[in-house]
Parts: C-alpha cells; sequence; structure tokens
C-alpha cells in the first residue's frame, strides 16, 4: 500500500523514460457508486503546466517514480472542473471528516491506497501527518512500512463535498448514508463538533424526523446558530417535527423578524401551537411545556384508551406517560377530572372503564410556577408529567420530567436526553 502524500509530486515518465511532467492531483468521480472505490481519475502537470488526465491503471510505479503505461498522445487535457469530481488533496486532505464508528469528526492527515489505487481509509494518526512534513532522508522506510491504524473508508463521512459509497451533502435528504443510521444523540454530538455552517449542512442532508429528532438533543443556542444557517424552508419543515415546546424555545431565541418568517412557513396547526407556547415567560411551567399530550372521556374503556395510545404513537410520535381524564375529549377547553398512568392501563382488564381506575385528586401546577417549583413537585410525589392548568382549572399542557431537569442543570450542562417515554 502507499499514500496520498508519497505520490503527490511524483515524476511522470513516458515509455522511452522522458520526462512528462509530475503527478499533481487525485480525482473520485461524486457520482461512482462501485465498492471498492477508486480514482476516476490522476492529473499530471506539464512542463508546460497544462494538467493532463490520465486513469489510475495507466501509471506504473517504478523505482521512485512514475511510467505511463500508454502513450503520452492518448492523455487528454483535463477541463474545468464542475463538481461532478472530487480532488483528494485539495477538499480532503488536510479537513475535518466524520468517524461513523467513533462518532466523532477527525481531520485527514492522510489517505491510504492499496498497490491497484483502491481507496483504503483515511489516517488522522499523528505518523500520519510526520509522513507528509519531515524529509524523505530522515524518515526513511518508515515512509512506507510503519504501520498506521486507518479509518477505513466506507466508515467516513466528507463535509461538504459529494463523494460515495456514501453521498454527500448535496443528495436527497433521505439519503445521508451511514450517519443517518447513528442516534440522534450521536449525531446531535457530531454536530457540536463542527462549525455552526458545517453542522447545518449535515441537519439539512437527513431527513426530517432525524433532523428534527437531533436538533433536539443540542442545546439551545447550538440549535439557534443551525437553524440560522438553514435555508428558511428546510427550517420550517424542521421545527414542525420537533416536539412544539422545543420548537417555541427554539424560536424564542431567534430574532423575531426571522422568528416570524418561519412561523409563517410552518403548517397552520403546527405553528399554531407553537405561538401559543410562546406567549409564555421562558422561565415558567408555560414556557417549558408540552401541548402533546392524551385526553379521553373518562367514560372510555381500558381498551378504548389502549388504542387512542397506539394510535397517537403512530400518527404524531407522542408517548406520554399518564393519561388526563375529561368530560368531553372533543372541546379546546377541558377540565382534568382525573389522570392514571399507562401502566395502570396495561395492568387492567380491557372492559374497566377509566373513571374506576383514575386518581381524581390529580397533581398539577399553574402556568406561572417557576422551574424549581414544578421540579420540586415532580420529586415529591414521583411524577414522569405534570399538567399545567390555568387559574379556571383549564388544562393548558404538560412538563415533562426531562424538560424540568435540564432547566435545574447549569447552562454547560444542559444537553437534551433521550426521551424515557
Amino acid at each position: 500500500m502507499f499514500y496520498l502524500s508519497q505520490v503527490l509530486g511524483c515524476i511522470v515518465e513516458n515509455q522511452q523514460h522522458g520526462r512528462v511532467g509530475k503527478l499533481i492531483d487525485v480525482l473520485v468521480s461524486a457520482a461512482a457508486h462501485e465498492e471498492p472505490l477508486f480514482p476516476s481519475a490522476l492529473l499530471i502537470e506539464s512542463e508546460e503546466e497544462r494538467p493532463w488526465r490520465t486513469p489510475a491503471s495507466a501509471l506504473e510505479w517504478h523505482d521512485g517514480l512514475f511510467r505511463l503505461r500508454i502513450p503520452v498522445e492518448e492523455l487528454t487535457l483535463q477541463a474545468e472542473n464542475t463538481g461532478e469530481e472530487t480532488s483528494l488533496p485539495h477538499e480532503v486532505l488536510d479537513k475535518q471528516v466524520i468517524d461513523i464508528e467513533r462518532k466523532k469528526t477527525v481531520r485527514v492527515n492522510d489517505i491510504c491506497f492499496d498497490d491497484d489505487w483502491h481507496i483504503l481509509g483515511v489516517d488522522n494518526s499523528n505518523l500520519g501527518l510526520i509522513r507528509r512534513l519531515a524529509p524523505h532522508w530522515l524518515l526513511g522506510n518508515i515512509r512506507l512500512h510503519a504501520p498506521t491504524a486507518l479509518i477505513p473508508w466506507e466508515q467516513i463521512k466528507l463535509l461538504g463535498y459529494q463523494i460515495t459509497p456514501m453521498p454527500g451533502l448535496h443528495h436527497a435528504r433521505s439519503q445521508s448514508g451511514p450517519l443517518a443510521e447513528l442516534h440522534p444523540a450521536d449525531i446531535a454530538e457530531i454536530v457540536q463538533q463542527l462549525t455552526p455552517n458545517e453542522g447545518a449542512r449535515i441537519i439539512e442532508a437527513l431527513d426530517t424526523e432525524t433532523a428534527a429528532d437531533t436538533m433536539e438533543e443540542m442545546d439551545t443556542e447550538r440549535q439557534r446558530h443551525i437553524l440560522e444557517n438553514i435555508h428558511l424552508e428546510r427550517a420550517a419543515d424542521i421545527l414542525e417535527t420537533m416536539e412544539p415546546d422545543e420548537a417555541a424555545d427554539l424560536l424564542a431565541r431567534l430574532p423575531e423578524e426571522r422568528a416570524l418568517e418561519l412561523l409563517n412557513l410552518m403548517a397552520p396547526e403546527e405553528s399554531e401551537e407553537v405561538q401559543e407556547l410562546l406567549e409564555y415567560e421562558a422561565n415558567t411551567a408555560g414556557g417549558l411545556m408540552t401541548t402533546e399530550y392524551l385526553t379521553l372521556n373518562q367514560d372510555r374503556t381500558v381498551a378504548e384508551a389502549l388504542e387512542a395510545v397506539r394510535r397517537d404513537i403512530q400518527e404524531n410520535d407522542v408517548r406520554i406517560a399518564y393519561i388526563y381524564c375529561v368530560a368531553d375529549e372533543t372541546q379546546d377547553e377541558q377540565h382534568i377530572l382525573g389522570v392514571l398512568s399507562l401502566w395502570e392501563l396495561l395492568a387492567a382488564l380491557p372492559t374497566q372503564i377509566l373513571q374506576t381506575l383514575m386518581e381524581s385528586d390529580v397533581i398539577a401546577v399553574q402556568p406561572d410556577s417557576s422551574p424549581y417549583e414544578v421540579a420540586e413537585i415532580m420529586a415529591k410525589y414521583n411524577l414522569l408529567a405534570v399538567p399545567v392548568v390555568s387559574n379556571g382549572g383549564i388544562l393548558e399542557g404538560v412538563v415533562t420530567v426531562d424538560d424540568a431537569l435540564d432547566v435545574l442543570l447549569p447552562p454547560e450542562k444542559r444537553h437534551r436526553q433521550t426521551r424515557m417515554y
């Protein structure tokens, strides 16, 4: 095997040992889908400083230089780069890439090939950097024979460039390769290591649901930086898919003009829900609560309630800890008559009526309650969520335990945890 740093600048001779030029570039096609991956072309700079294209198979390594296996006349002049190919020396070497396996960003210090120009992987070790910077006479055989732990090419994701076998960031949003298969918390951690612009390109490349889940795993400040670097229409799509309370928290951090633009681009129902949450002060129960909860008539059966829970998960991806019982679930304004947990539903007989199971002494907080009051009540009564009710007893929303605890952490420790339910 050999490394990119070892061949860049090497002399290229013709079959008669005459100098043709030197190797200056290794290109990879953005449209290539074969595996293993090979260069689409090599560029040779002629004595007249013109770049000539040649297939990698046309060069033979011999005594520290390359020799053409084809006549010079068969070389073609390199046209202007149209974005269909990526230059490994200029667009990958010394750049950050994502190590999918280790879920982190790494710097590419070198790129490794086998003897047939199959791209094996990237070298981010110190040795890879020394191999490039130290003089040949000092390194000796270490340049060729010292072992290096490579990151396999199939396990990296390039930032901002269209390279396969992992589709690049300019591809369809549903095609973000192995990166999209990671847990949203892992993707969020990777995005945290990038600049806001790089992070925005990662988020844009994900499908909308994964993008929303990933955004919810970040602190609000990083969310804001990411959203400011995403196209408005795409940002609105992601906000629609996020939890309403998360979307409201994020929009509250944006300049008013941009927040209004995004709200206008969102679907009316989701936009209205978020706008209602924006009316509450950020440091209150109203500012923490979500409007995604489930209310059911108290005269429903356990079987009907479980079917409603199942449908809510399938259609709205809402995972609840409690069901709140009311007199008429179709009304916009509802008084809570009782509450029961999902676990109580699972243990009950299918024909039992919710009214016979529910706890009628409902623990609740008011919209202006502080986060500390909310957390104290949840801890005292061992609750996973607490309803927020107005002075008139109308259900306004629900504060979940993860949001309540997150506020109590110092800002540098706040990181969106995976929801417990």
